[in-house]
């Protein structure tokens, strides 16, 4: 079966309905395409979204916007020192009338949670997001309830404010497919936010432009997207880079492999192809493995971030030709 430039009819509709979402985000949150577009993607992988920055620059901002952009349930959590597990994902209490112990559904039972300073919350209280996110499902005094599809957790925290807060652990940060940071408006953005955001917030105005049966329909389609064994070979060999590098003391998970190819089909639907090519791949690098690695102590010395380690590994991980990757010059499967 051949794959041709022509997109099919699911994904013609995938183009449109995530237009829509990302003009309506775009709305609110200016002069940041990029962050927008990535925000999409993991939506679409079926994964989840670190923002972090600094305060003031939109994080909670953007999770709301995405969160009103879809008509589908969503929880906002502020996370304290004092939020209990339970507080997260329900809990029995017990029925005078009927004599019996009803679970009481926790916020996570929505489809989009946005969780406001994760690393604000002890680590008790953000493991009980682990189940959430890896197994879309919750398991409480021994019965197991499953979460509907999609489910997405955005969670922001603040990088510079590190007094009273618990860092996220390498498996918590492990789920999350991809980490992004705001940074400040250019000037331009910023001078259009204060004649938008001046008289009254955006937000309000928002209105839904997508359902969730349109979210999951996107969600199959995305499945659908073809990935070739070059490509996926390629991204193998740059994740095997990341263990193998002298500067790193963690390099990523198979877990981290899975989340690259999800995002890039997701990335390639987006863009209208129905089939994933390497720069797919080299474009989600950083934010689908950065957060995952740990510097080794040398590399701290010489200030080298993960960031920077990772750039320059993808650099040299030998690209597949067009000839090696399973398409003509067509685009078309040979």
């Amino acid at each position: 079966m051949g794959i041709t430039h022509d997109v099919g009819q699911e994904l013609e509709g995938l183009v449109a309905t995530a237009h829509r979402i990302r003009e309506a985000i775009e709305s609110v949150i200016e002069g940041k395409d990029d962050v927008v577009r990535l925000t999409l993607t993991v939506l679409l992988a079926e994964g989840h979204l670190l923002i972090e920055d600094v305060p003031g620059v939109g994080k909670t901002m953007l999770a709301k916007a995405l969160a009103r952009s879809i008509d589908c349930p969503v929880r906002r959590v502020q996370f304290t020192p004092d939020l209990l597990p339970s507080d997260i994902t329900g809990v029995s209490a017990f029925n005078q009338q009927s004599r019996e112990f009803e679970f009481k559904p926790g916020p996570v039972f929505a489809n989009i949670v946005v969780g406001d300073e994760i690393n604000r919350a002890s680590p008790k209280t953000q493991s009980a997001l682990l189940e959430c996110m890896e197994e879309h499902q919750v398991t409480v005094d021994g019965t197991t309830y499953r979460l509907e599809t999609p489910f997405m957790v955005i969670a922001t925290q603040n990088p510079i404010e590190m007094e009273g807060t618990y860092p996220l652990p390498e498996a918590q940060r492990d789920r999350f497919t991809a980490r992004i940071a705001m940074g400040y408006p250019e000037p331009a953005a910023e001078l259009q936010m204060l004649d938008v955001h001046g008289a009254s917030s955006p937000l309000d105005k928002l209105e839904p432009v997508a359902t969730t049966a349109e979210v999951k329909a996107l969600i199959d389609a995305v499945r659908t997207v073809y990935v070739s064994q070059p490509v996926k070979k390629y991204a193998i060999d740059m994740v095997s880079a990341t263990r193998q590098s002298p500067d790193l003391r963690l390099g990523a998970s198979p877990r981290a492999t899975l989340h690259l190819v999800r995002a890039a089909r997701a990335h390639a639907a987006i863009a209208g192809r129905d089939y994933v090519i390497p720069d797919d791949l080299q474009e989600l690098a950083v934010p689908v493995l950065a957060h995952r690695l740990l510097p080794s102590l040398e590399a701290q010395g010489r200030r080298r971030r993960p960031e920077h380690v990772l750039a320059e590994l993808v650099r040299r991980v030998p690209v597949p030709d067009s000839r090696e990757r399973g398409f003509d010059g067509e685009g078309s499967q040979r």
